[in-house]
């Protein structure tokens, strides 16, 4: 099956979403992402046990200090899928986008932009 989501979405393949840090998604930001949103097994049925309930935990955090610092914390999700959910997978990647576009560039892009200018 051939899935189609938009083709600014980068996928970065962790083994479980409880690997996936906030130091990560912290640095996504820095590094000029405008967006993140991490997928990871259903609730109670990771294969790791309790990962993706972590990658939640950390996803909420990350929502709190972009939103201190002034980025947004709605530029960060998380979505639980099962493997065999392709076609959801994709409607969540330009949901996502369709968000992002709608939230603008990362501030702190447009920020080192304006400075460097």
């Amino acid at each position: 099956m051939r899935l189609n989501y938009p083709t600014n979405i980068k996928i970065i393949r962790v083994p479980c979403t409880g690997k996936v840090d906030i130091i990560h998604i912290l640095r996504a930001f820095e590094k000029g992402a405008d967006g993140v949103y991490a997928v990871g097994c259903m609730e109670g049925e990771c294969h790791y046990n309790s990962g993706n309930l972590r990658a939640r935990k950390r996803i909420e955090q990350a929502q709190k200090i972009l939103d201190a610092i002034g980025v947004g914390g709605e530029r960060v999700q998380m979505r639980n899928l099962s493997s065999a959910e392709g076609p959801r997978f994709a409607q969540y990647a330009v949901e996502m986008d369709e968000l992002i576009r709608k939230l603008g560039p990362n501030p702190i892009k447009v920020a080192a932009k304006d400075k460097a200018a």
